[in-house]
């Protein structure tokens, strides 16, 4: 197989699996809705800097020792699980001070960094490597993946860093102009009754992601 003429293949798999519901989804939207396209950047910068680790670990076949240990497997099984129940619940957290206080800006001040700040834009981007690289699925994923995209002949671990580079990228832009169309509606979902709706609702989506990966077996 050359890997040239595979590319409109690998192309259109990436789009279908961006497209597809889950934490990385559900995080970006929220992000989105309340911080605007700007806020939205970190995130999806911290979501592919973590998938783009995974693909290198895969490579390199540390992602299939991990994915072969039942240890490590359910430690990361756990640790994002127990990461989206947090975010989830912080959500769940800004959506009852906003209720109590009668707005949304005190319940902001309270659980978030100033917004546009360094500390704001590094948590955002450590959330979403976090969510990435916990996912013990972006390990087996890398795994089945990749390889039927590497020619026998070529190098596994450039090619796949290439291949990982391109994913990241088309991602990226796709994630980005999701960002960039919810952010363009970001004065309605900053509404102080559209925000405790919206926190309540993506509360609730990430607590039963994060339930479902820590209870899911392999």
């Amino acid at each position: 197989m050359d890997i040239i003429s595979s590319l409109p293949a690998f192309a259109l798999a990436v789009v279908l699996i961006s497209a597809s519901p889950g934490p990385a989804m559900a995080l970006i939207l929220r992000r989105a809705a309340l911080r605007g396209f700007s806020g939205a950047v970190p995130t999806v910068l911290g979501l592919e800097a973590g998938l783009y680790l995974w693909a290198l670990l895969a490579a390199a076949g540390l992602a299939a020792l991990v994915t072969a240990s039942e240890v490590a497997f359910l430690v990361l099984r756990v640790v994002g699980g127990a990461f989206l129940l947090y975010l989830g619940i912080k959500a769940w957290r800004s959506a009852w001070c906003s209720r109590n206080t009668g707005g949304a800006a005190k319940a902001v001040a309270v659980s978030e960094p100033e917004p546009g700040s360094s500390l704001s834009w590094w948590r955002a981007f450590g959330e979403g490597s976090v969510v990435m690289l916990a996912n013990p699925k972006a390990a087996a994923f890398m795994i089945a993946f990749y390889p039927q995209f590497v020619p026998a002949d070529r190098p596994l671990f450039a090619t796949t860093a290439l291949l990982a580079v391109l994913q990241v990228a088309i991602e990226t832009v796709l994630y980005l102009a999701l960002a960039a169309a919810v952010g363009r509606a970001g004065a309605w979902f900053r509404r102080p009754v559209i925000r405790r709706r919206l926190d309540a609702v993506s509360g609730t989506v990430l607590v039963a992601l994060g339930l479902r990966l820590a209870a899911e077996s392999r």
